[in-house]
């Protein structure tokens, strides 16, 4: 995608920052930093993660999500981000992509679930575009 077409899409420009393998935690202290001291835009890719490890949202409940005595049986490490969102298992076949954007870069997106994956989907369906049926959406 040309800068132009990011332009016509309303698509902000961004700093890109890659890694391979950071430990999740490490990355997610990152991103919570630069949220709260930056108001640039960050796009930030993670190709895998050291270890198998669950995240979990703010406001999820382990003893509802997890299967704790498997969790402790396996010594599965369990960290909780400093946003929403559901639980997941991440391991070194996960790949990471974090957008944080200001809200001046994309004024139209509100800081709802539905409102940002409506506006990254245009992102990734460029991305995908070709591969398969490719379509953005919540589980649930």
């Amino acid at each position: 995608m040309t800068l132009g077409q990011s332009r016509k899409v309303g698509l902000p420009l961004m700093n890109l920052v890659r890694y391979k393998g950071i430990p999740i935690l490490q990355q997610l202290h990152l991103e919570e930093k630069l949220l709260r001291t930056s108001s640039d835009n960050w796009c930030i890719i993670n190709d895998g993660t050291n270890a198998a490890t669950i995240v979990m949202g703010m406001s999820g409940k382990p003893s509802e999500l997890l299967e704790l005595g498997h969790v402790l049986q396996d010594q599965i490490p369990v960290i909780r981000r400093f946003t929403g969102g559901g639980t997941v298992i991440v391991d070194h076949g996960t790949i990471f992509i974090s957008l944080i954007c200001n809200k001046e870069a994309v004024p139209s997106v509100l800081p709802y679930p539905r409102s940002i994956m409506s506006w990254s989907s245009l992102l990734y369906n460029e991305v995908f575009q070709g591969i398969g049926d490719f379509q953005l959406r919540e589980n649930g």
